[in-house]
């Protein structure tokens, strides 16, 4: 019986849905950043595969299904660009000077840290999109033939830490205009991050949504053309 449950498809989807569920309830609840929807998601999905000894290739058979749809995520994003078309003109300077100037302190900071701690090349190049959003990752991973299962965890460590330190960060930096606190966040801590910059203001938000996006597409460029 818990064989047909565990291999069918559809336990993996329950499951991630159900400690998403979970985990929104507590955040809505506590409002603490320490009860992030991701992270409890994450924290329930493994609990559940270690108490119940399940294999990890079982919940892979729906998990993969949920990846499936992040290609096509990808290119939804043009939709927030165009949508915020007027924003981005107004403040196009400042967002594309900080999200590059983001986008190359974070590769050289994992360049840099990597030889530093003796990381070879391949969980170099694995760490390196980190910061940008997960169907970009793994994209780019995938290309790069890096090792896509720690470029995922590498990009959910970085949105959740985001997510829960952009408030106190911008306030103990007195960061108070609105596009500097979107680009600000967008910039390094992608979706997750954008979600607490979308608390903080409509404005922040639509600005982070933008950011993460180009954030993305100058991140990919620079690392592409660094290998080659």
């Amino acid at each position: 019986m818990k064989e047909v449950i565990t291999t069918n498809p559809f336990f993996g989807i329950t499951i991630s849905i159900i400690g998403y569920a979970i985990g929104l309830k507590l955040y809505k609840k506590t409002k603490m950043a320490i009860f992030n929807p991701l992270l409890i998601a994450i924290i329930f999905v493994l609990l559940v595969l270690f108490i119940f000894a399940i294999p990890l290739e079982s919940y892979e058979r729906g998990g993969d299904m949920i990846k499936m749809f992040l290609t096509p995520a990808t290119c939804v994003l043009a939709v927030t660009i165009y949508r915020e078309r007027k924003t981005i003109m107004k403040n196009l300077f400042p967002i594309l000077i900080g999200t590059f100037s983001g986008s190359v302190a974070s590769l050289i900071y994992i360049y840099f840290m990597s030889k530093l701690l003796g990381i070879d090349d391949l969980m170099m190049l694995s760490i390196a999109p980190k910061g940008i959003t997960s169907p970009m990752a793994l994209a780019l991973s995938e290309s790069i033939d890096a090792m896509q299962g720690l470029t995922m965890l590498s990009v959910l460590v970085t949105g959740i830490f985001g997510n829960m330190s952009a408030y106190f960060m911008v306030s103990l930096f007195r960061v108070k205009n609105p596009i500097s606190r979107g680009v600000a966040i967008g910039t390094s801590s992608h979706v997750v991050g954008t979600a607490k910059a979308m608390e903080m203001g409509e404005e922040e938000g639509s600005i982070a949504g933008v950011s993460l996006i180009f954030t993305g597409i100058m991140t990919t460029i620079i690392i592409l053309l660094f290998l080659s």
